[in-house]
C-alpha cells in the first residue's frame, strides 16, 4: 500500500460517524481553515530555524490538512484527493509550457512575467477580470498588501522607485501623529493601518517578503530579551525587578555580542 492511501484511510476512518473520531468527524472547511493556516507557519518556522527533521514532520502535518479537506469535500459530492492532485498537477504543466510544451526556455525573470499573463487569461476564464480579484482575503495582513500592490504594479500602479515610497512614510508619520495628539483614535488606527500598507509596499519594491522580515526581527527580539533575562538572573533578579535604563544597556550588550558572533 502506498503511503498516500494509508493516510487516506486513517482520514476516511476518522471522519466515518460510525466508530470515527467524535471530534474529526464533527469538523467544517471553516472549522479546519485556522489549522491549515497554523500548519503552514509550521512548516515556515522550521525552515527559518533550519530544523530539516523537524520540517518532515510539519510537512506530514500540512499534507494532512489537505487530505482533510479533500475528504470533507468528497463526502458532499464535490471533488475528491485525486482531484486536487490532478488539478495542480495540470495548472503546472499549464503555467511552464517552455518545459511540458514546445515554447522556448525562459530565464527565472521571463517565467515570472509569463506566469502573472497566465494567471491573468485564468482569472479571465473564471471570469474574475479584475486584477486584484483573486489576492486571497485569508492572507495575513502583511503579505497580502504586498500581493495587492505588486499585482497593482504591474499594470503601471506603481511608484518609480523607492524614494516616493520613503517619502509617502513620512507623510503617513506625521498623520499619525496628527490623529494621536488631537486623541482620534478610530482615526489613529486608519492612519497606522496606511502606514503598514506602505511598510509593505517598501518590502515588495525591495524584493523582500514582509512576514519574512517581521519574524526574523521577532526571532531577534526575543533573542535578546533572552539575553537581558540571563543576565538579570545572575543577580537573582527578573526584568520587572530591572529598571529601563538597565535594560536598555543590556539590550545594547546583547547586540555587541551578537555581532561578535556569540549570541544569547
Amino acid at each position: 500500500m502506498r503511503p498516500i492511501d494509508r493516510l487516506l484511510g486513517v482520514m476516511e476512518r476518522l471522519r466515518d460517524p460510525d466508530g470515527g473520531c467524535p471530534w474529526d468527524v464533527e469538523q467544517t472547511f471553516a472549522t479546519i481553515a485556522p489549522y491549515t493556516i497554523e500548519e503552514a507557519y509550521e512548516v515556515a518556522d522550521a525552515i527559518e530555524r533550519n530544523d530539516l527533521n523537524e520540517l518532515k514532520g510539519e510537512l506530514g502535518d500540512l499534507l494532512f490538512q489537505v487530505v482533510f479537506h479533500a475528504r470533507m469535500a468528497e463526502e458532499q459530492g464535490l471533488f475528491a484527493f485525486d482531484d486536487v492532485v490532478t488539478a495542480i498537477a495540470d495548472k503546472l504543466e499549464r503555467r511552464h509550457p517552455h518545459v511540458f510544451g514546445d515554447e522556448a526556455q525562459r530565464s527565472s525573470k521571463e517565467q515570472t512575467v509569463a506566469w502573472e499573463v497566465i494567471k491573468a487569461a485564468e482569472r479571465k476564464d473564471r471570469k474574475k477580470p479584475g486584477v486584484l480579484d483573486d489576492v486571497p482575503v485569508g492572507l495575513p495582513a502583511l503579505t497580502r498588501a504586498a500581493k495587492l500592490t505588486k499585482r497593482a504594479g504591474r499594470v503601471g500602479f506603481d511608484w518609480p522607485s523607492t524614494d516616493e515610497v520613503f517619502d509617502k512614510l513620512a507623510e503617513e508619520v506625521a498623520e499619525l501623529r496628527v490623529e494621536i495628539a488631537a486623541g482620534d483614535m478610530a482615526k489613529a488606527r486608519e492612519e497606522l493601518g496606511d502606514l503598514l500598507f506602505v511598510v509593505a509596499n517598501l518590502a515588495r519594491k525591495l524584493d523582500v517578503e514582509p512576514e519574512d522580515a517581521l519574524r526574523a526581527t521577532n526571532a531577534k527580539f526575543v533573542r535578546r530579551f533572552g539575553f537581558i533575562e540571563s543576565e538579570l538572573a545572575k543577580s537573582g533578579r527578573t526584568p520587572d525587578q530591572s529598571t529601563l535604563e538597565e535594560m536598555d544597556r543590556l539590550w545594547d550588550a546583547a547586540k555587541v555580542a551578537e555581532k561578535a558572533g556569540s549570541p544569547s
